[in-house]
């Protein structure tokens, strides 16, 4: 079996994710390459997509919300995405066992809640119209007043398919949106087997080569060897002895392939979909970027690894990126983040009358 080195897998992901160059492609097809894009707060898929996508423009991604060809639901982990519509009722229901195993996190305030009397409640609801979380809770509660409210709520978010519903604030949702039936948004009816080989081949087509347990970690699925036997795949072994699957066709660049700098936003996928993270940060770095509060902080990269951490704000005209590296920074390449770094903020601070970038330390 032939040795992937540490920096062979490193690319190999890189070239995948659209993080060695700049990618010609459209905001949707970038979705749809990264099977999704956590979505925990809207203006993050907008970030990544910019350090993806060559002449990304916000507007874009606007319109393809609007237009219905992405949507932001719940899906991979139980937690918010962006992913395409497509993707969406394809892989809406080889997902549904994560979210139902996900009622287990209920524990004691699950106390009387029976989901399918809840689930027929709530798209009772919910085809009326579009609610946000807390009216749909208060609503509940009036039908199920023994059961707590946030398990009502919860059961709502992970049995019942929803999506959801855009609004004219900027990065496409205000801060607490409304949900609204998936099918009825789209129009189509979701995908009624499971796929989850299919689901396999389109992870390592986006994050491999990997493992079985990389896959799990980023799908929240369980018992995935079997899948991977199943399927025809090329096979490899890491600097530690694992064995990584990946598609026949997948990238793989010469490990001296230049990696540019890149900047990435809070919960950015590549941080999360692996369960041994090394190929992409150090693990005495692990504990700046990923909190006790289950965030996960806005990154850079240098060289094809996490270098530090970046935050963004705008007062009186000037935007401001606070680079804060995890060590020392070569001239060069601060010369690089400070140009790639007053791009982003031109993107994400487009009305700004000056812009700086400093660095802590």
């Amino acid at each position: 079996m032939v040795l992937m080195s540490a920096r062979a897998v490193n690319r190999a992901t890189l070239a995948r994710q659209m993080l060695v160059e700049r990618a010609d492609v459209s905001g949707v097809e970038a979705v749809g390459r990264l099977v999704g894009m956590q979505g925990q707060e809207p203006k993050h898929p907008y970030v990544g997509l910019w350090s993806r996508i060559d002449g990304f423009e916000e507007a874009e991604l606007d319109r393809a919300v609007a237009e219905r060809d992405v949507v932001r639901a719940t899906m991979f982990r139980g937690t918010l995405h962006l992913v395409t519509a497509a993707d969406y009722l394809r892989f809406r229901t080889t997902v549904s066992p994560v979210l139902e195993a996900g009622l287990k996190i209920l524990g004691d305030r699950g106390e009387g809640l029976e989901p399918a009397k809840v689930v027929a409640a709530a798209k009772k609801l919910l085809a009326k119209e579009p609610l946000t979380f807390t009216e749909v809770r208060d609503a509940l509660q009036q039908q199920f007043p023994e059961v707590n409210e946030r398990a009502l709520g919860f059961c709502t978010r992970m049995l019942v398919p929803l999506v959801m519903y855009p609004t004219d604030a900027r990065w496409s949702w205000s801060a607490n949106a409304r949900f609204t039936p998936a099918e009825d948004w789209l129009g189509s009816k979701l995908h009624t087997r499971a796929e989850p080989k299919e689901l396999v081949t389109r992870y390592l087509a986006a994050f491999g080569p990997a493992t079985p347990a990389d896959f799990q970690t980023w799908s929240g699925l369980q018992k995935a060897k079997p899948l991977f036997d199943d399927l025809e795949l090329e096979t490899f072994t890491d600097e530690a002895g694992r064995t990584l699957y990946d598609v026949p066709d997948g990238p793989r660049p010469d490990p001296d392939t230049p990696a540019p700098v890149r900047f990435l936003p809070e919960f950015d996928n590549l941080l999360l979909s692996h369960a041994k993270r090394e190929r992409i940060i150090a693990d005495e770095h692990k504990p700046a970027v990923y909190t006790k509060n289950l965030r996960v902080k806005s990154t850079y990269t240098v060289d094809g690894l996490v270098a530090g951490l970046w935050t963004a704000e705008k007062k009186r005209g000037v935007a401001t990126l606070t680079l804060t590296p995890f060590g020392r920074t070569l001239k060069r390449t601060l010369t690089e983040l400070e140009r790639e770094g007053t791009a982003l903020l031109r993107f994400l601070e487009p009305d700004a009358k000056t812009y700086q970038v400093v660095t802590n330390g």
